[in-house]
């Protein structure tokens, strides 16, 4: 396995991992705080923008490179 095979891989599966351990922690900071359905939802939501901007961002380098 090349260097950039091994590069590669470690993204796909990387970003996708932390992605889902931030997502853990806004939960987890929404339950330790008793934030409640609507203070979950906002919490999800304004922290979530930056993930949804991340992988936006990414979709449009890989489609404005073709």
């Amino acid at each position: 396995m090349h260097a950039a095979e091994f590069e590669n891989l470690a993204l796909m599966i990387g970003i996708p991992a932390l992605i889902c351990f931030m997502f853990f922690i806004i939960y987890d900071l929404g339950k330790r705080s008793n934030a409640g359905k609507w203070g979950m939802f906002v919490l999800f939501f304004a922290l979530g923008l930056g993930v949804l901007g991340f992988i936006v961002k990414t979709v449009l380098v890989e489609f404005m490179d073709l």
